[in-house]
């Protein structure tokens, strides 16, 4: 038997890997484990080929009820994320933009939107511990701002320029978006 066990100990470790990723209670850990490994800061969009975002029309409500319109935040620096509860890369990306939050919420608009119900929104929160702007979509967003994937992030300049636009898990609290988000702030006092 240890001669057996000496020889596949690789193959029934990953058999047991296998099995864990079948089982619902661990594979989500299992996965926001590996997307947190694999997550680096974001890239941003050559200056050449950034989208200007034309329609700021969109409406939406805070988990307390309160409306509000991005058209509000023109002129601002603005990070939309748009998340779910149930998504393994969402939850890896969450710690990241909480410090970030902590760092940057007086000097950037935060808005984190989801299509859930309030109930399991405040759940997820409360069980993390986050305090992120959490917002509903009333209406549709802006063409330019749709996706089909989660998690998508843009980060739009003050004249709506999207500066970065992420698909998929990223490390939100690098130093080199911090450097980002520093010169765009920045562009309002010069």
């Amino acid at each position: 038997m240890k001669t057996f066990l000496k020889k596949h100990w690789s193959n029934i470790l990953f058999v047991l890997f296998i099995i864990l990723l079948i089982i619902p209670q661990t594979r989500v850990p299992i996965q926001v484990g590996v997307n947190r490994l694999l997550s680096f800061g974001p890239s941003t969009v050559s200056e050449a080929t950034r989208d200007q975002v034309q329609d700021y029309n969109w409406q939406l409500r805070d988990l307390d009820g309160t409306r509000f319109n991005l058209e509000d935040a023109k002129g601002e620096v603005v990070l939309i994320n748009l998340w779910a509860t149930w998504c393994p890369p969402c939850i890896a990306e969450m710690p990241s933009f909480q410090n970030l939050y902590d760092q940057y919420g007086q000097k950037v608009t935060f808005l984190f939107v989801s299509n859930e119900e309030p109930a399991t929104i405040h759940s997820f929160l409360e069980r993390h511990q986050y305090d992120l702007p959490i917002y509903q979509p009333l209406s549709m967003g802006p063409e330019r701002l749709q996706s089909r994937s989660l998690p998508t992030t843009y980060l739009l300049s003050r004249d709506g320029e999207i500066v970065v636009e992420k698909t998929g898990v990223a490390n939100w609290n690098a130093s080199s978006f911090h450097r980002v988000l520093d010169e765009l702030i920045q562009e309002d006092t010069d």
